[in-house]
């Protein structure tokens, strides 16, 4: 566990991408295998189910250290951190023992879920008592499902590569899915082996980065490039090898079970087939709205009613191994080549559709279709180069996403709230509301989009105009306005307005609108899909 703490420090406190990928190859070159498995869960972001809820860890902090739930809590608003608020309330502990981060994870987390509650909570305050200051805000974080340290999954893949002793791309085909925190499982993850179950291990993805620049300047002739509709919905493999057939998501979720009837399609593909694309909710010909494909993320039972009232498709757009060949180092021209002579041999009907083309000669005739985007469902377009290979990660210059402007409107601010980690002690999530009449109605949360000089200044501003206070919510009096951007909105039940924004975040600060000039419900409601306006 020491080593274990250590690595989170060396990691959380540097911003060097040097000195991050040394730390993690030398924990995993030092660390016992067993241990190094859970590192690489914990690294990877995969998170165990929460045994204990946060506020029951606050009462249980509470009792250990004498101090009353509404200092435990105002202590919290300040440090913006529960596993550390928790870590520097409790009294020092004895450190009786070392242990090992597989013995936390084994024998002190993973228990707690099953034991009755006095057990749990003596458990609980037995192991805090064996961990020092800084094992205890890791341990907190484990058992809070709040672990996150400053490093991307790239960067402990080239790590691991490094103390392997193979290329980067090799190893993140090796960390993905599905593999035993064990020390067989961790040798596996070096060495290769067959503990990972080698018929549904998908293929790191290919990302694109965002376009916003002059296409007709910088990319060159269009004819260098395949262009397709960028899809709103999960991006995910499709693998059949075998007599089996698996669904991975980006997130590595396997979803096999959620979405029957694109497994069953992918049965009658010829064997050894993986295929990347994207899970769309569809009906009529067209793709319905992401909210509707929500309706079936999370469900652990698929009724054949939500499978009548969610159709889904899965929109296939490149084919990353055929025949079981790995397709990857072709072009993507070669790709999509072999990709259509799959789904073309598909019975009418099916659930896997080819992704079709964009045919077009001029990017300009290209930018007057991308004002269709919405009206077709789509995000905008994707931009492929012809003669790319399917990299793993963004590759710059490979793939594009060339997405419709956002939606915007004008709101005004009436709530707020403390951030957490590096914005604790800060006023940086908000609550933003639009007119409905003589009244304001909150339509959205946002916490994104503004610098830190304006994150001081709107601080600055919600301690001197607070009107009430709700907890950790402060009403603020209602003059600042605030343009948000969203990518879609739907109606919704669940908010009192009765519509919901996707993605919102603030674009820009409105100073120069005073809060009476801000949008109206109405104006806000004729964004809807299918509403004039």
């Amino acid at each position: 566990m020491k080593r274990f703490t250590r690595l989170f420090s060396e990691l959380d406190e540097s911003n060097r991408t040097n000195l991050k990928v040394a730390a993690l190859e030398r924990y995993f070159r030092e660390a016992p295998p067993e241990d190094a498995a859970w590192a690489l869960f914990f690294l990877c972001g995969k998170r165990l189910p929460r045994p204990v809820n946060s506020t029951r860890l606050r009462e249980c902090v509470s009792e250990l250290s004498g101090f009353p739930g509404w200092l435990v809590d105002e202590c919290y608003e300040l440090v913006g951190d529960l596993a550390e608020t928790l870590a520097l309330l409790l009294p020092e502990g004895k450190c009786e023992a070392p242990l090992f981060l597989h013995e936390v994870v084994e024998g002190h987390v993973i228990p707690l879920r099953d034991l009755p509650e006095a057990e749990r909570i003596a458990s609980l305050l037995g192991t805090w008592r064996l961990l020092n200051l800084k094992e205890r805000f890791v341990f907190n974080k484990l058992i809070t499902g709040a672990f996150r340290v400053g490093v991307q999954r790239t960067l402990v893949v080239r790590a691991l590569a490094a103390v392997a002793g193979v290329p980067a791309a090799v190893m993140a085909h090796r960390v993905i899915g599905d593999w035993q925190t064990s020390a067989a499982g961790f040798a596996a993850v070096l060495e290769g082996g067959q503990s990972n179950d080698e018929a549904a291990r998908p293929y790191p993805f290919c990302l694109a980065y965002p376009w916003e620049g002059e296409a007709e300047i910088s990319l060159g002739a269009l004819e260098q490039w395949q262009v397709e509709w960028k899809w709103d919905g999960i991006r995910a493999q499709l693998i059949k090898r075998g007599i089996e057939v698996v669904i991975w998501s980006r997130g590595e979720d396997m979803l096999t079970d959620r979405f029957p009837e694109i497994a069953d399609a992918a049965a009658l593909l010829s064997d050894s087939v993986v295929l990347d694309g994207e899970i769309l909710a569809w009906s009529n010909g067209s793709p319905l709205p992401f909210g509707s494909l929500q309706r079936r993320i999370g469900r652990k039972n698929v009724t054949p009613r939500i499978r009548r009232e969610v159709p889904v498709v899965f929109m296939a757009y490149d084919c990353l191994e055929k025949n079981g060949s790995d397709m990857r180092d072709q072009s993507t021209q070669t790709r999509r080549a072999g990709l259509e002579s799959l789904v073309h041999s598909q019975p009418e009907g099916s659930t896997i559709m080819l992704s079709p083309l964009v045919q077009e000669s001029k990017w300009s005739a290209l930018r007057s279709l991308l004002l269709t985007s919405r009206d077709r469902g789509v995000e905008g377009f994707m931009l492929k180069r012809r003669d790319a290979r399917y990299r793993v990660g963004r590759v710059k210059g490979d793939w594009w996403k060339w997405k419709i402007d956002p939606f915007t409107i004008d709101t005004v601010m009436v709530y707020a709230q403390a951030g957490h980690g590096r914005r604790a002690g800060l006023f940086t999530d908000y609550t933003f509301a639009v007119w409905d009449g003589d009244r304001l109605l909150p339509v959205a949360k946002a916490y994104s989009g503004l610098t830190d000089v304006e994150i001081r200044e709107v601080d600055a501003f919600v301690r001197a105009n607070t009107l009430e206070r709700f907890g950790p919510v402060r009403v603020v009096k209602p003059a600042l306005v605030f343009e948000l951007a969203f990518d879609g909105i739907r109606e919704s039940k669940r908010h009192k307005s009765g519509i919901a924004l996707r993605f919102p975040r603030m674009s820009r600060w409105r100073r120069d609108k005073p809060a009476g000039e801000a949008d109206s419900l109405q104006s806000v409601r004729a964004l809807l899909p299918g509403q004039a306006g």
